[in-house]
């Protein structure tokens, strides 16, 4: 049978509370447990001697039948004095993954073919502006217009005007 001292989830909802227990490796969390050996109240303020407590004499009796605990227990007992926990070091943790730098390289070379797209434009309407300079313009040609006929006004129906006529009164 593999022991292990963990934490055991008790309180209400947003409260939490634990309990610092010796039980087999299999059981649920919050299930069965041999021995409770100390209390964890995460609520209370760091400094405070009530945050954690335990029973070392219990703890270091567990320990030495093989019980293992778990990295937060470890902490506690690091605190306490009666392990050593290795500090822990993943600086391939932060490193984002395949996919994310797979989507920044194509959004880089997107943002590239954009600017070299931008300057060609710039560098052809350049070169248009630069022609268009050098060219001389030719004159225009004076263009005989005739002069539009107008069209007749349309009378308005000696009903509308009638009307308007009364409502103007």
């Amino acid at each position: 049978m593999s022991l292990k001292i963990r934490l055991a989830r008790a309180g209400a909802k947003k409260r939490p509370f634990y309990r610092i227990v010796v039980a087999d490796s299999r059981s649920p969390r919050d299930g069965r447990y041999i021995e409770k050996i100390g209390t964890f109240n995460p609520l209370l303020p760091r400094d405070s001697a009530e945050r954690v407590n335990f029973d070392e004499d219990r703890a270091k009796h567990w320990l030495s039948h093989g019980a293992l605990p778990t990295d937060r227990v470890l902490r506690f007992f690091d605190a306490a004095g009666l392990m050593k926990r290795e500090a822990r070091n993943n600086p391939e943790k932060a490193q984002p993954g395949k996919k994310r730098l797979e989507r920044e390289e194509a959004k880089k070379a997107a943002d590239e073919a954009k600017v070299k797209e931008a300057e060609d434009a710039k560098k052809a309407a350049e070169e248009a502006a630069a022609a268009a300079a050098a060219a001389p313009e030719p004159e225009p040609e004076p263009a005989a217009e005739e002069p539009a006929a107008e069209a007749p006004a349309e009378e308005a129906p000696a009903e509308a005007v009638a009307e308007a006529e009364k409502a103007a009164e």
